[in-house]
């Protein structure tokens, strides 16, 4: 699996740019990529903030995450800016029949491929080695596009996760 996605953020957005991550509760098909894709294009590019343009940008990333980010210092996102995004968000949950908001299913990468698991069966996965400390994981809560180069793939052991696994520190 190519974990490679750095390269498809614009560099001309600036390092503090704003980013919100939506994780889907499935792969995307091909279809529903491409078409998702050409919303996220058709969202940035017609994307106000009190009618002055905001400088964003839609990612599909490994066909699951997408990915909203925008440069506040060419112009500010206002809350209801920030709803027309949400309203997107909600759109695409609509129709393709996913979930985009679920904050309680965490997302790794196992045996070169993305693998979903509720926050409830952390433990018990850690515990059964179905995922360990250098288990890569999605941290969806990154805030901008630096975190979403730096910290949006981490091992687990430098995740907030490692202090929601008992004896993590015991495990080599």
């Amino acid at each position: 699996m190519n974990l490679e996605y750095k390269y498809l953020l614009d560099g001309n957005f600036d390092p503090a740019s704003r980013v919100w991550v939506y994780q889907a509760s499935r792969v995307f098909t091909l279809s529903e990529a491409l078409e998702i894709e050409s919303l996220l294009n058709d969202f940035s590019a017609q994307w106000k903030s009190h009618g002055t343009p905001v400088k964003g940008a839609g990612y599909l990333f490994f066909g699951q995450f997408v990915i909203l980010m925008a440069d506040e210092t060419a112009s500010g996102v206002s809350g209801c800016s920030t709803d027309s995004s949400v309203r997107l968000i909600k759109d695409i949950e609509q129709r393709f029949g996913v979930n985009m908001f679920d904050r309680t299913t965490l997302a790794f990468i196992v045996k070169d491929k993305i693998q979903m698991l509720p926050l409830s069966q952390l433990q018990y996965a850690f515990d059964n080695q179905f995922i360990t400390a250098d288990t890569l994981y999605f941290n969806n809560l990154v805030q901008t596009k630096k975190e979403l180069e730096e910290d949006w793939l981490q091992p687990i052991k430098n995740s907030w996760l490692a202090k929601r696994i008992s004896n993590f520190q015991s495990v080599p």
